[in-house]
């Protein structure tokens, strides 16, 4: 009986001789659209860890701004001789700048998670293509998968502290105002019956 014709269009793999008289099953490509498909797959993951980043980023640059400001404060309060309270704008503004530079260190380490996790998905992407003509690491997509949200729950938990973190600058900061606005009215208060003090 003669040979059946192959279907049309059909991806049968065909098997060729290999070492030691084995038969090793060719790999067949997947068509154009379901390749399209699977490298689409890491999008979702992508335009998470860029929103992530453009987050991070803006967090970022509002502590530089507030460290400025707080160095730009602390150089009037040193030319400034007559400045009342010193003592306590010295120690707001020191604790103020160990919680920004504590932030800052904080928001670095999200960004880079969140950087290196942008790469490892556009690798996956990638790599979704490549293990359709190379069987023996079909892992590798899947590993650079699970690699890269790991990297995003990290970065994520980095972020989680750093809100709190900010929570408690705030906080600070208002005691300190709060403080400050205490001895100013005490102050007021005692200086306009106070008597002149006696000279010599």
């Amino acid at each position: 009986m003669g040979q059946l014709p192959r279907p049309r269009g059909s991806r049968i793999a065909e098997s060729r001789p290999g070492r030691a008289g084995r038969m090793i099953a060719g790999v067949n490509p997947p068509p154009a659209a379901e390749l399209l498909s699977a490298m689409i797959t890491p999008a979702v993951l992508i335009s998470a860890s860029g929103t992530l980043i453009l987050s991070t980023s803006t967090r970022l640059a509002r502590v530089v701004d507030r460290v400025r400001e707080l160095s730009r404060l602390s150089e009037t309060l040193f030319t400034t001789a007559d400045t009342p309270f010193a003592e306590l704008r010295w120690k707001g503004m020191e604790d103020q700048l160990d919680m920004q530079t504590r932030r800052g260190g904080l928001l670095q380490r999200a960004l880079t998670c969140f950087y290196v996790a942008l790469g490892i998905f556009v690798a996956t992407a990638i790599a979704l293509a490549l293990v359709s003509y190379s069987v023996p690491v079909a892992w590798v997509p899947s590993a650079l998968g699970i690699a890269g949200m790991l990297m995003l729950f990290y970065g994520c938990v980095m972020l989680l502290r750093e809100t709190r973190l900010a929570l408690r600058a705030v906080d600070s900061e208002m005691a300190f105002v709060l403080e400050l606005t205490d001895r100013h009215r005490r102050q007021a208060n005692g200086g306009g019956g106070a008597p002149p003090p006696a000279a010599g």
